[in-house]
């Protein structure tokens, strides 16, 4: 089946005319981590999102991890997580399961019991317990307790170590505070976690870094040899110049926005980081997109037209994305 949208067109079947399920996150970091790529989780707000991610995934062979907040759950929800968590899922595995790469749907940042709870029982593929916050005893009581409810259906977790400084959604932190490769070690261990967040110098949002962007190198090399597990970066987002631009002369107000360069993510994916979270990015596309049709598109009253450009952007981002993680044609 051919499927057209945003000037691309993709056959749904690969040539042996199998459908790829919608998959663990698990079995997709698992591959990932044997041969040492990375896959981005990319997050969602809406159906636009969405679709520009997966025909990217489709349109590059790549897996994908499409990953939601809690507060895109509470968006999409009107307020009632499990409803969220729901929509999620159905609009996910209907993609999913007419895709010949693999797709999985993660929970990010689940803080409230409540939110992983609905994540869990809507049939997420990977939920993220966040209890970075709490002293490292706490931490792991809390993501024990989330591992041992998870793991009993068949959903893998994600933990954290360290805090990241920055805001995302209802997150914010004011230091940061560096992962412990031994504690790292013994938290892996005791709570059995499927894949591991370590903080080594990234944060929240577009505004990443006031000098030149430093990450603790040498530690994730030593986590990494610790624990052998799937690593993730968070905060990673590129906030490339061009798209700051874009946006900025579409009127938004974005400037001395600084990420990650890319030359520093190729890095950590040689060191052992196996999932890249990206959402700054795919917003300040959206917002300069966005813009831009309402400027030049004045008499328009039909909302598909404007966000047609709209997804073409972020299809190009994720785009570039899986070719810099060497994710393209991984699928």
């Amino acid at each position: 089946m051919l499927y057209c949208q945003m000037g691309v067109t993709i056959k749904y079947e690969n040539l042996g005319g199998e459908k790829m399920p919608y998959v663990d996150t698990k079995e997709i970091l698992s591959d990932a981590n044997e041969r040492r790529y990375a896959v981005g989780a990319f997050n969602v707000n809406n159906l636009e999102f969405l679709q520009a991610i997966l025909l990217a995934a489709e349109d590059n062979r790549s897996p994908v991890i499409v990953a939601t907040s809690e507060g895109a759950i509470k968006y999409a929800g009107a307020g009632v997580p499990l409803r969220g968590a729901e929509i999620f899922v159905h609009m996910v595995r209907a993609f999913a399961d007419k895709m010949s790469v693999p797709v999985s749907l993660h929970l990010d940042h689940g803080r409230n019991m409540e939110y992983i709870l609905a994540a869990i029982k809507a049939g997420y593929s990977s939920v993220m317990i966040d209890a970075s916050h709490l002293p490292f005893e706490e931490n792991l009581r809390e993501t024990s307790k989330v591992v041992e409810i998870a793991h009993a259906i068949g959903v893998s977790v994600e933990a954290e170590l360290g805090k990241l400084k920055g805001i995302e959604d209802n997150i914010v932190e004011r230091e940061s505070v560096l992962v412990d490769p031994n504690e790292a070690k013994v938290f892996v261990e005791k709570t059995e976690v499927d894949f591991l967040a370590p903080a080594i110098g990234t944060s929240h949002g577009a505004f990443k870094f006031h000098g030149e962007a430093v990450l603790d190198l040498e530690r994730l090399e030593k986590v990494k040899s610790l624990t052998g597990l799937p690593l993730v970066l968070h905060g990673a987002s590129a906030v490339p110049a061009d798209l700051v631009e874009f946006a900025n002369s579409f009127g938004a107000d974005i400037k001395g926005a600084k990420g990650v360069p890319e030359e520093m993510l190729k890095k950590v994916i040689e060191l052992g980081i196996n999932k890249i979270n990206t959402d700054t990015d795919l917003r300040i596309s959206f917002v300069g997109q966005m813009r831009k049709a309402l400027q030049e598109m004045r008499s328009e009253i039909d909302p598909r037209k404007f966000f047609k450009p709209v997804m073409k952007g972020i299809y190009d981002v994720v785009t570039q994305k899986m070719e810099l993680f060497d994710s393209a044609g991984r699928g």
